[in-house]
């Protein structure tokens, strides 16, 4: 059986690898945020360290939007690279469970599956969306998409069903209400509040400097 040392090194490996030609707001530099958020707020949690780290490092490894919407593909590449490493069927389970379940979309479904480890990485990944971070994220996306960075003439859609969410081409600003600003309430633990606390009120900083320069 591969120790848990081992399972990391090859894991961070293979993320660098396949994520090197990614989208900027998605690529190895977002993963090893969240790989490093998700270690610290687990040090505040009971949890397995070993399942948060990989779920972290392997949780965008084929992100669905990257993929024409395929939201299987990322637990399937996630679970055959480590059956691959040798890494035992419950870590490989669990970890694609988290990648399922985990994501802004998924809260759109009745939720089927829940654990302390996909709540570390699910804060992890959220923070990441939020801040200075988060709204570099956000216009790196909307470049890469060719979207409007704002229209005063298109509001926030506040009330959109899963797949209005994953077919939108709003401007990026939109973004911020759709989701962004959301995100701060749905945090799952202390550790995790605390930090989106300070992101958020960065955030709405930032927007009221952006309306008052437009």
């Amino acid at each position: 059986m591969i120790n848990n040392s081992a399972l990391i090194d090859k894991t961070i490996a293979f993320v660098k690898e396949t994520l090197k030609n990614t989208e900027g707001g998605h690529d190895w530099w977002h993963i090893h945020r969240v790989w490093t958020n998700a270690k610290l707020i687990a040090k505040t949690e009971q949890c397995n360290l070993l399942i948060v780290e990989l779920a972290a490092l392997l949780h965008d490894i084929a992100d669905s939007k990257f993929h024409n919407g395929d939201e299987e593909i990322g637990p399937k590449t996630a679970g055959d690279f480590l059956k691959n490493i040798n890494a035992d069927a419950d870590t490989v389970e669990h970890v694609q469970q988290i990648i399922r379940h985990m994501s802004f979309k998924s809260g759109f479904d009745k939720a089927s599956f829940r654990s302390k480890e996909m709540e570390i990485v699910q804060d992890a990944d959220r923070l990441d969306a939020l801040g200075a971070i988060g709204i570099a994220r956000a216009f790196s996306y909307g470049g890469f998409k060719g979207r409007e960075i704002y229209d005063p003439e298109i509001k926030p859609n506040l009330n959109m069903t899963k797949e209005q969410y994953k077919n939108s081409t709003a401007p990026t600003i939109n973004h911020f209400y759709e989701k962004l600003l959301l995100l701060k309430d749905k945090m799952n633990t202390p550790t995790g509040k605390a930090l989106a606390n300070q992101r958020h009120a960065f955030m709405l900083a930032y927007l009221d400097q952006f309306y008052s320069e437009c």
